[in-house]
């Protein structure tokens, strides 16, 4: 068994060995180290494995699921500052699957060329397939144990920002089912990431069609849904539903960024998709979206939506969605606090 002191030693190691592997030179935020107990309740990075000059795997152990966490890192080009962060959410399906095979936001758009230029660093989550990126009330046979509202709200951010030197300000984009997820991260942890986007969505999860959107993807993955917060009637249904308008006011002074595509054509189907036609699943999540506008204008929160006409439940979609978002995340990246 290792000691507390043990694992925060290894932290400490840890957090230089990557900063090592990637080459980089901490900036002003990182000038000194920080006490080795910041790496919280022994979450470290574990090990790096480089993909190139500008894009790693690094495998992050978590203490609240007790396993390591994938995530791919892609650092901006110029270090020679402190830069922000843009975490990545992937839909239901897409991260690394058991044959090893990678569907992401890095394989399945153009994210890494379009953001080349805009010195900004890129934390894409490679796990937590059909999650719903939450922390779950009991441990699940199939998908085990899920802490994700910790382990991206508490561990990671810290580890992230010493490993990259980065400047303390973060975006969140998610797409499909952890849209839903960027918006209730957030929420959880008000002031976290300065910026918020999310593409194809259903927020509302305490009540249907959204409570079923989110019971049917758990089950595409083999999961039990009551494992995330009982059953249909338990209070924590409507608790943890990030439509709601006391969980919405957390997002004031949040940048927002919400898409849907309107129209949908047959014809773009692909990717992203669980258990109806891209088309079916995108009439559904429009419906969402234009609901969640309609709650966040009661509360006169600010927020831009976007509606891809003829747009699908899929990558491609996906990428135009951030394409559009992106200069107004950029702004609140780089905004004076």
């Amino acid at each position: 068994m290792t000691s507390g002191r043990g694992r925060r030693r290894w932290a400490a190691t840890g957090i230089a060995l990557v900063a090592a592997a990637f080459g980089l030179v901490f900036g002003p935020s990182a000038a000194a180290d920080p006490p080795a107990d910041q790496a919280l309740d022994g979450s470290r990075i574990d090990h790096v494995v480089q993909r190139n000059d500008r894009q790693s795997v690094v495998s992050v152990y978590s203490s609240a699921m007790n396993r390591d966490i994938q995530v791919s890192v892609v650092h901006a080009t110029d270090q020679s500052v402190p830069r922000p962060t843009l975490y990545l959410l992937n839909g239901a399906e897409d991260g690394v699957d058991q044959n090893g095979n990678e569907v992401s936001w890095e394989t399945r758009t153009d994210i890494v060329a379009f953001l080349a230029d805009q010195n900004v660093n890129v934390v894409n989550i490679l796990d937590g397939r059909y999650t719903y990126y939450t922390d779950w009330q009991s441990d699940d046979p199939m998908l085990g144990r899920n802490r994700w509202t910790t382990f991206l709200t508490q561990e990671l951010p810290p580890l992230m920002d010493q490993t990259l030197g980065a400047s303390g300000r973060n975006a969140i984009a998610g797409v499909s089912m952890s849209a839903t997820s960027a918006l209730a991260l957030a929420e959880s942890a008000p002031g976290l990431y300065a910026s918020v986007a999310s593409f194809s969505g259903c927020a509302q999860t305490g009540t249907d069609p959204g409570r079923r959107y989110l019971q049917a993807v758990v089950l595409s993955g083999g999961g039990n849904p009551w494992n995330i917060w009982g059953p249909d009637d338990a209070p924590a249904w409507t608790a943890n539903d990030p439509s709601t308008p006391a969980h919405l006011e957390r997002l004031r002074g949040t940048d927002l960024h919400l898409a849907a595509g309107t129209g949908a054509n047959p014809a773009a189907a692909g990717g992203g998709q669980v258990g109806a036609s891209s088309t079916a699943l995108e009439s559904t999540v429009e419906n969402c979206t234009r609901a969640l506008q309609s709650s966040l204008g009661e509360l006169d929160l600010d927020a831009a939506f976007d509606y891809l006409p003829g747009g699908g439940h899929n990558w491609p979609s996906w990428q135009a969605d951030f394409h559009q978002a992106w200069p107004g995340m950029a702004r609140a990246l780089t905004a004076d606090r």
